[in-house]
């Protein structure tokens, strides 16, 4: 009788083994599904080194009118493809000894800004993932 009793937990506890290695293998499909999902999405470092080194690049990721302005003493310009500048710096190469500093990235947007106290100087600008694609959706660079 005993001998049949941890048969039976024994077999039991091979069940529950076997469901526990089944669940695991199927959250792990599902988890390397999502993965390659996401991994069909440009990836923002390797987006942001490329934009700021291939003009051609760069003007294919910017939508025209670009919203955001150029605005200096003289007034203030909407952005468009024959006033645009091409942008050379990335935001993790600037001098921080001279400027502040500020950009955080999260899942779709990537906003950094960056500024001297005091001055006016205050460029601004906003890139977001659309259609598995970084863009620069808004600029403002604001020299007052």
């Amino acid at each position: 009788m005993r001998i049949t009793i941890k048969l039976l937990y024994l077999m039991m506890l091979s069940i529950l083994a076997s469901l526990l290695i089944v669940n695991c293998k199927s959250v792990n499909t599902d988890s390397n599904n999502n993965a390659s999902s996401s991994a069909s999405n440009e990836g923002f470092n390797k987006f942001y080194k490329r934009f700021h080194a291939d003009s051609t690049l760069q003007m294919s990721r910017i939508k025209f009118p670009l919203n955001g302005i150029s605005a200096d003493g003289n007034g203030e310009i909407k952005w468009n493809k024959k006033n645009w500048k091409f942008m050379k710096i990335k935001i993790y190469d600037v001098d921080k000894k001279q400027f502040k500093v500020y950009f955080k990235k999260t899942n779709k947007p990537f906003t950094q800004k960056l500024w001297i106290e005091n001055s006016g100087f205050y460029p601004k600008c906003r890139f977001k993932l659309t259609d598995k694609r970084w863009y620069i959706l808004y600029f403002l660079d604001q020299k007052v």
